[in-house]
């Protein structure tokens, strides 16, 4: 995984992908290649349950991603033991649905093609059954009121795969939103298309391998919207000739449909009856036609249980039962995920047949909402939900003779744009911020071998949630606690100090590398912090009085949304899963820094670790006015004024003599900044100018010098240098690039010859390294551009190298990146 080979120069590695899962149903497929693919943005992810890790991330998607659908999905894992590819399938918001290609063998993937016939409106599921080990049958359905069903043939050796459009199917004017199809049973060439949605009804359409899909009778007892279905494979029992269908709604009611072939219903009229009588009695539905056979269709059972509406139903995967693999048996056992942030398994009583809830796994969070879908894995020992907050859940059953199901380690995310990123003073960790209103911290935790063999990166802390969307961060480098500035969507910007279960936890993940020393942390007395009411200020829980907690009695109105359970900060011997994250990891604040008179955009803090700058949304020259605050004493001991608009970013020159300041008003500005005594700065504008035809996103100084490179949606790239007699000339342009540039970091490489490289983000996510060398004038040369699987598939809004002051010393440099598509990801940069 490297970029272009032509300009071998740089080679570049994907290290590690963060993002949140799309808030949507039907978005997650979990397929008999044993991954789970997702949307997050409009790109599909790909992650690995077994490493916690999110593998890559598939771009060609112009619009959001609804759905996914593997083929073949850990239904047919038993069909899929021979097969050298795997297929996915992706909708999107658009309607435009795509096929993928993973070969399994170098875990390579490719696009195959868009479908030909495209929805009018956003796909809402895409469902598929393998009919033989080379042909499967698919559906999606959309928001239009149409139903494709395609066939795929699977390439044999080689080749490509042959798809055709079997049927369009009109809906009316209450789309389906979900769909599931089947084989009949004990009549080969004949499938079952039943789809759900909005009508409360489940539809049921008969068709032949050819297509000819004809709607043959209705299901109505639920009462709500539908919003998932899933047929059973046969039922190998003493009636081989039967299927179940379980369907579930938003009434908040599961129900599970028998269809068997008619014939053996009227040869045992004796034992028929007797059953009617019993507690599984059938409730008699209609007769379902398909071609010469007939199939009777029974209300087997109502599961009640879940207290919110019930977002998806899945059967467990068939497991291989005979050593040559050719028979499986199917599991009398399904899964349920619900709003009511639980996920349910049921299975029928042995001795009465009932069907009962036999285990029952949730979350803790601060939303109010649940799960939007659950998955079995191909082995059925393990199940996966995600949910509102954009995060996966795992439960593991490791019992050996009894279920015990244990929460397990996941890849997580932001679930909106990442806005910001910000790397420890020593590098240990990275804190990116979202407008999905938190603040996450991500490191790579050396000891997690039982994970993979080398370090893995993992969210290891949340240190805030808050009630805004947060558009900026700076790291407060210098000696002491670890502290960082957030700005949000606000007037004030936040200061939060790390409490000391963090502290105790990142020298666990560092094996003690930490820049805080263990000796330093005995003057931190807070603990950890509690979320406030409303979500904005978080207060400090004190070591000394951690031990006086007054127990709960009972649940103490917990499941209310107006109480939030007290934290229990800790010491993470390995990394926290999402529940640990959302509520026991946050920092305290410890200041506010009141001033601006809007939102804040920018935040920056000089190398030193004395001074914060900080600007807000402005579009008068009284409000676009950068503050500088004391590190410590907090105080505001400056306001520069240059620009008439937003100060999109700010950076301080490697020996802080000097602040950088780029603006919507197209112009950059130069103070400088001297400290005349302990408290006092003193500051002037050295030089304004207009630099750009459009606004000026983003700007970066030469860790070596006095130049800097501004960058705008002027899709330029410009090179300045400040003189000595105090103005600044422009040095060169760079060619003009394919997009806006929306983000800058400059990393230096060699200090005598003044060479160092420069990363460039644009707004269509690609990323580019360009070469600098900067004597009398300056040189630059292209040295890699990111393959485009590396990238982000949306707006790159901010790069930033890991311990640029040690770059000289090494060829490995590591570089994070973070955009729009709800991805933070760190490369390694290494240079030949």
């Amino acid at each position: 995984m490297s970029g272009n080979k032509e300009e071998s120069e740089v080679e570049v590695k994907s290290v590690f992908i963060g993002a949140g899962c799309n808030r949507v149903v039907n978005n997650v497929s979990w397929g008999a290649s044993d991954l789970v693919s997702f949307g997050a943005q409009n790109a599909v992810a790909i992650f690995c349950p077994k490493t916690a890790q999110i593998l890559t991330t598939l771009p060609g998607h112009k619009a959001s991603v609804n759905c996914t659908h593997w083929i073949p999905s850990t239904k047919f894992a038993f069909k899929a033991k021979q097969l050298d590819r795997h297929y996915l399938l992706s909708g999107d918001t658009d309607g435009a649905i795509i096929l993928w290609e993973l070969t399994l063998a170098d875990k390579k993937w490719r696009q195959v093609l868009q479908l030909p016939q495209s929805h009018k409106k956003g796909v809402t599921c895409i469902t598929g059954i393998m009919v033989s080990e080379t042909d499967a049958i698919f559906a999606s359905t959309s928001s239009d009121g149409k139903v494709y069903v395609w066939e795929l043939v699977l390439p044999s050796a080689g080749g490509e795969c042959k798809l055709s459009c079997l049927e369009t199917l009109f809906v009316g004017s209450k789309p389906m939103v979900a769909l599931s199809l089947a084989e009949l049973p004990g009549n080969s060439g004949h499938m079952v298309l039943a789809m759900g949605g909005l009508d409360n009804k489940v539809h049921l359409y008969c068709g032949e391998r050819t297509g000819k899909f004809v709607h043959a009778c209705d299901l109505k007892a639920h009462t709500d919207w539908i919003r998932s279905l899933d047929f059973s494979l046969p039922i190998c029992n003493d009636e081989a000739n039967s299927i179940l269908l379980v369907s579930s709604s938003q009434d908040k009611g599961i129900r599970i449909w028998k269809m068997t072939l008619r014939g053996s219903l009227t040869n045992n009229q004796g034992t028929y009856r007797k059953e009617e009588i019993s507690l599984a009695s059938y409730i008699e539905g209609p007769v379902l036609v398909a071609g010469s056979s007939s199939y009777q269709i029974s209300l087997e059972s109502l599961l009640i249980g879940h207290e919110d509406w019930v977002y998806s139903v899945e059967w467990q995967p068939p497991s291989i039962t005979s050593v040559e693999e050719t028979t499986y048996h199917q599991p009398q056992s399904i899964l349920s995920a619900s709003m009511d942030k639980t996920m349910m398994i049921w299975q029928p009583e042995r001795k009465t047949g009932i069907w009962m809830n036999v285990v029952t796994v949730g979350e803790l969070s601060h939303s109010a909402l649940g799960f939007y879908g659950g998955h079995w894995s191909p082995d059925g020992n393990a199940i996966l939900a995600h949910g509102y907050g954009g995060a996966f859940h795992l439960w593991k059953n490791v019992g050996v003779d009894v279920d015990h199901w244990q929460p397990q380690k996941v890849p997580s995310g932001h679930f909106a744009a990442v806005t910001d990123i910000a790397w420890a003073r020593s590098g240990e960790y990275m804190v990116s911020v979202s407008l999905d209103q938190t603040t996450r911290i991500f490191a790579p935790w050396q000891n997690s071998a039982s994970l993979t063999d080398k370090e893995s990166w993992h969210e290891i802390a949340r240190p805030q949630i808050h009630g805004h969307d947060i558009n900026c961060v700076a790291i407060i480098q210098g000696k002491g606690n670890h502290r960082f500035v957030g700005g949000a969507d606000e007037k004030v910007a936040r200061v939060f100090e790390a409490p000391l279960s963090f502290l105790k936890t990142l020298n666990l993940a560092t094996c003690q590398k930490s820049s805080f020393p263990e000796n330093l942390q005995v003057d931190v007395q807070i603990l950890g912090a509690n979320m406030s009411a409303l979500g904005l200020s978080q207060k400090p829980i004190y070591v000394n009085t951690v031990q006086e907690t007054p127990e709960r009695n009972g649940n103490d109105g917990l499941d209310t949304l107006e109480s939030i359970p007290d934290a229990v900060p800790v010491v993470f011997t390995e990394p926290p899963i999402e529940d640990q994250l959302a509520y026991h990891t946050l920092w305290p604040e410890s200041h506010k820094l009141y001033g601006h008179g809007n939102e804040l955009f920018s935040l920056s803090c000089d190398h030193e670790g004395k001074l914060v700058a900080s600007s807000c949304k402005a579009q008068s020259a009284m409000v676009a006015e950068i503050w500088l605050w004391q590190v410590g004493s907090w105080k505001a001991v400056g306001r520069l004024q240059a620009h008439s608009l937003t100060v999109t970013q700010m950076e301080f020159s490697r020996d802080d003599s000097m602040l950088l300041a780029v603006s919507r008003d197209r112009q950059f500005s130069v103070f400088t900044i001297k400290r005349t005594g302990t408290d006092d700065v003193s500051y002037q504008l050295l030089a304004r100018q207009e630099a750009h035809k459009r606004i000026i996103w983003s700007c970066s100084w030469n860790p070596f010098g006095h130049q800097f490179a501004t960058g705008s949606r002027d899709k330029t790239v410009k090179i300045w240098a400040v003189e000595q007699e105090s103005s600044v000339k422009q040095m060169m342009t760079l060619p003009q690039f394919s997009s806006s540039v929306t983000a800058l970091s400059w990393v230096g490489i060699d200090r005598q010859s003044n060479h160092g490289l420069l990363a460039v983000g644009m707004e269509n996510g690609l990323i580019e390294l360009w070469s600098l060398t900067i004597n009398k004038s300056a040189a630059a040369t292209l040295a890699v551009r990111f393959d485009t699987s590396l990238c982000h598939v949306s707006s790159v809004n901010r790069l930033s190298w890991r311990n640029p002051e040690k770059s000289e010393e090494c060829r490995r440099m590591q570089l994070a990146s973070c955009g729009a598509d709800q991805c933070v990801r760190v490369f390694d940069v290494i240079t030949k």
